[in-house]
């Protein structure tokens, strides 16, 4: 309009409150236990994040995760199996800031591989969905390629949906979802590869991130997909392979802090967040 000559106006009408009595985001986390009396303490988790960006509802990033992961365990539930492992299911808090809620959980609950707490050894995948409202296509697994196998294994009852494997990772480095923070403690996190339905140009992080998005079909066969998988892990005899002491890869150097902005006149300076990609 403005490049037609045109004299544009626009109104605002802002209902906001700033609340400041609590600064702290949450997880939210519930399981369903393990039957096995030696395997019980052992546990595989699944999840999604539950924060989104404020222009829009968060369908996609990441009310599809959420939607998946919610869904999965209630198939397990509902069809009356009763899982070896305890499985896990986590919404997380925080990932748009910068996996906050899951870097948060796994360094209370695991520890790390250079300093473990005495459930990191006891400690059996964590299947991450958030990608979209696409159909899952494969996985992406920190660990040796024995345990990229094992999860192929476990999706070629899908090849005919579409779903083509996993292959294997070595990457510690935090990145673009919360899977990466298991990763980073050496713990096997898996990254569901999705089709790229929209996501990072309609509705990834803009105000067009909303319910009528949602493909529904997809996400059913996703979280069919996503709860077949974290069953299996939790039925099997071993855990899933880990790299070997000696071949675990390095940690990521410490982030630089970066310097402070220089204020301007007249106002304090202030914070950035940097979410890592």
């Amino acid at each position: 309009m403005i490049e037609a000559g045109e004299k544009v106006k626009m109104e605002v009408n802002l209902a906001v409150e700033f609340q400041d009595q609590d600064l702290n985001g949450y997880n939210t986390v519930a399981e369903i236990p393990g039957s096995d009396p030696t395997l019980k303490d052992e546990i595989v988790m699944l999840g999604g994040h539950m924060d989104s960006w404020h222009a829009g509802t968060g369908a996609t990033d990441n009310g599809a995760g959420v939607a998946v992961a919610m869904e999965g365990v209630r198939i397990i539930q509902a069809l009356g199996l009763k899982p070896r492992r305890t499985i896990r299911v986590a919404l997380w808090s925080g990932e748009e800031e910068g996996l906050l809620g899951s870097q948060a959980y796994v360094k209370a609950h695991f520890g790390a591989f250079e300093n473990p707490k005495p459930g990191y050894e006891k400690f059996g995948g964590y299947l991450n969905i958030d990608s979209g409202t696409g159909r899952v296509r494969g996985a992406g697994v920190f660990g040796p390629p024995e345990a990229a196998n094992i999860i192929r294994k476990l999706l070629e009852p899908f090849k005919e949906d579409g779903v083509v494997g996993a292959v294997a990772s070595r990457m510690r480095n935090l990145g673009g979802s919360d899977n990466t923070s298991f990763n980073q403690a050496g713990l096997p996190g898996i990254g569901m590869g999705q089709d790229p339905i929209e996501y990072q140009s309609n509705t990834w992080h803009t105000n067009l991130d909303t319910y009528e998005r949602i493909l529904e079909d997809d996400v059913k066969k996703d979280a069919v997909e996503v709860a077949w998988c974290v069953y299996q892990l939790a039925m099997r005899d071993d855990l899933l392979p880990r790299f070997a002491k000696a071949d675990m890869p390095a940690p990521p150097p410490a982030p630089t802090p970066e310097p402070s902005p220089s204020p301007t006149p007249g106002r304090p300076a202030g914070r950035r967040s940097v979410r890592p990609e």
